[in-house]
């Protein structure tokens, strides 16, 4: 009979260690995997961040709300890169030279085959030249799969929240806010769901969105990141 209530006692005393071990590395385990899978989010987000800043240069300014639109650009259309030889020295500024002076001096050159302004200019060693490179080669690494950017990482297939919305600004010219976002039970699904709790009522508390996001609908901030 001792040896049987020993046995119920060490069985006790262990369960009551698992117990403490637990309600000690539970959150310890639970922040581990949530900074984890929060740096593949953020990775993610730049990643659209990235390729719409982009877009909004060749769009009049303008994001896009749907995926297939952003990933076709980055897929297919390339970008300007102005290729710069020689400067304006400081004797030239002085005197008005400007660059879109200058070049309009070298395009009329070329035209008539007349090279003389061009000479007394100074200009002779000045050169602008645009070329058209990949925007898939230029703003993403090597290996890079546009496709991806739609789907949150750890989201078991879920999409990413895009929106954006135009507006005026008070001296009257038009801006467009920029949108991205996913909430913690996307892509922090299949851990502790109270310590998933426990974050959303912090953050509902502080007023702050209960997920990871790039930019706002509501005010201007540069599509800035909630983590930054």
């Amino acid at each position: 009979m001792k040896t049987v209530f020993n046995i119920v006692l060490g069985l006790c005393a262990l369960a009551l260690i698992y117990i403490c071990y637990a309600s000690i590395m539970g959150p310890i385990n639970f922040e581990k995997e949530k900074k984890h899978r929060d740096a593949a989010v953020i990775a993610r987000l730049i990643d659209i961040r990235r390729a719409q800043l982009e877009y909004r240069t060749l769009h009049n300014q303008q994001y896009t709300a749907n995926f297939d639109t952003l990933i076709d650009f980055v897929k297919n259309q390339k970008l300007p890169f102005i290729f710069k030889q020689g400067e304006l020295t400081d004797d030239q500024l002085e005197k008005g030279m400007t660059e879109k002076k200058a070049m309009k001096i070298i395009e009329k050159a070329k035209k008539t085959g007349n090279y003389s302004e061009v000479q007394k200019e100074g200009l002779t060693n000045f050169k602008r030249d645009t070329m058209w490179v990949a925007v898939l080669d230029t703003i993403f690494p090597k290996g890079f799969n546009p496709d991806s950017m739609r789907y949150v990482p750890f989201g078991n297939g879920a999409q990413f929240e895009m929106a954006i919305r135009n507006d005026t600004a008070k001296s009257g010219a038009p801006f467009c806010l920029l949108e991205v976002k996913t909430p913690y039970e996307v892509y922090l699904n299949g851990l502790d769901a109270q310590e998933i709790a426990n974050i959303k009522d912090v953050q509902t508390k502080l007023g702050k969105y209960c997920g990871l996001k790039i930019g706002d609908l509501e005010t201007a901030n540069n599509n800035a990141g909630n983590w930054e």
